[in-house]
């Protein structure tokens, strides 16, 4: 849609040409790097890390780290969106700073490789939070801009299925690094495929530059209130935010501790081994699942039924592990949880840009939006600690998985503006 149409321009119009495969496909790639630079430490390299550093403490050393790093992703990533929207340069206003997040996220992941201690460790995963959070509001603001309503589940299907394939190459990769030359060598490759991937996408796909008399203006108190979006004003983005966080708490409750549960839980041998067979079947079905919801949603027009289907599914698979903690049933819940989050996030970017604010303040906006993927790891691991001590160990873990899942679905019954 041109400005001469609208009266706006490019970066604030209302996409309406479907993007390419070529763009998608870069897209595709930026995304799996990010995800690999956050998963493949979380499910592997910080793990590992914390028990090196205090193997009698090493659930809370995890958690301690993860959830102080999630705090700071809670600020950088709408942080990073509302900077970019305020942006004028001349590259546009959502690349330069893609590039900003994908270096201080790889920073952080070199000074993890030489972390002495927890508080090093812990100061390098908050580099690594800040910077990859801020790639991410940057790269989702993309698809609010140039992607089409029509077309969007079909890319959020491709999003999933690069978090899904970061996760999963992420661990390949780490767990054979690991054996051949350690935790230094994991974090150096995690680092430089983060800036392949980041340098990918900003150097071969276009970035509309926002004129400089539509920028948003204000002082920085009005600029901080901006942060806050109202639910009285935006019932509808509120209920669809809460059904967010209540996806990724489920699904954090569900995957975040599966080393441990697999040591500690399960006594598989071959943890390691272990954990990547149940991301081999949890990835493949989360494929699967994308693609399927994707294309059937962007047909119907429909999100809020694969939403609750979705709920439905991974609360089965935290229920089945509630009642059997064992190596067969990890085997039947893993590809069950997978699936249900592949048609969630299929259609959850979808819905999610359909009940955005305004146009003008699309990243911030989706920074808030993620921070219903950053708060669930603050508040995940700090659960986690207290159910697995006191409240019932692994069975009450997935219990509170099944839990949060069932409460999305109750939130998304809620809005009115998307069918």
């Amino acid at each position: 849609m041109s400005e001469a149409t609208t009266g706006l321009p490019a970066a604030l119009a209302e996409p309406v040409d479907r993007v390419r495969a070529g763009w998608m496909g870069l897209l595709f790639l930026a995304n799996i790097a990010l995800w690999l630079g956050v998963y493949a430490p979380i499910q592997v390299l910080l793990p590992q890390q914390a028990e090196l550093l205090d193997a009698a403490h090493k659930e809370t050393v995890f958690g301690v780290v993860t959830g102080v790093g999630a705090a700071v992703a809670l600020i950088a990533n709408p942080a990073f969106g509302l900077l970019s929207d305020r942006t004028c340069a001349r590259f546009g206003r959502r690349h330069p700073w893609t590039v900003v997040g994908a270096v201080l996220g790889a920073a952080g992941l070199l000074v993890l490789a030489e972390a002495p201690n927890v508080v090093v460790m812990t100061v390098g995963w908050c580099l690594v939070q800040a910077g990859l959070n801020g790639m991410l509001a940057t790269l989702m603001s993309g698809i609010a801009d140039r992607v089409p309503v029509g077309q969007r589940a079909q890319v959020g299907g491709l999003v999933g299925i690069a978090q899904m394939l970061g996760t999963v190459l992420g661990a390949v990769v780490v767990v054979v690094l690991l054996d051949l030359a350690g935790l230094p060598l994991g974090y150096a490759v995690c680092a430089v495929v983060v800036l392949v991937g980041a340098a990918a996408f900003v150097l071969r796909t276009p970035d509309a530059r926002l004129p400089a008399e539509f920028r948003p203006t204000g002082r920085l108190r009005e600029v901080l209130a901006d942060f806050w979006v109202s639910p009285r004003r935006h019932p509808d983005f509120a209920w669809a935010w809460g059904c967010h966080f209540m996806i990724n708490l489920g699904n954090a409750f569900g995957t975040l501790y599966l080393l441990f549960f697999l040591k500690d839980a399960v006594h598989y041998p071959d943890p390691d081994t272990g954990l990547l067979i149940m991301m081999g079947l949890y990835g493949v079905a989360l494929v699967i699942g994308a693609v399927l919801a994707g294309r059937f949603s962007d047909a119907s027009g429909r999100r809020k039924p694969y939403v609750l289907l979705s709920a439905a599914v991974m609360a089965l698979a935290a229920l089945l592990l509630v009642v059997w903690q064992s190596w067969p049933v990890a085997l039947i819940a893993s590809p069950l949880l997978g699936v249900g989050f592949g048609v969630y996030m299929a259609v959850a970017l979808a819905l999610l840009t359909q009940v955005l604010p305004a146009a003008q303040n699309r990243a911030k906006d989706l920074g808030v939006v993620n921070i219903a993927n950053s708060l669930p790891q603050v508040v995940a691991p700090l659960l986690t600690t207290l159910i697995l001590h006191w409240l019932g160990g692994y069975p009450a873990l997935f219990a509170a998985s099944a839990i949060a899942t069932a409460l999305a679905a109750a939130l998304i019954t809620q809005v009115r503006s998307v069918g």
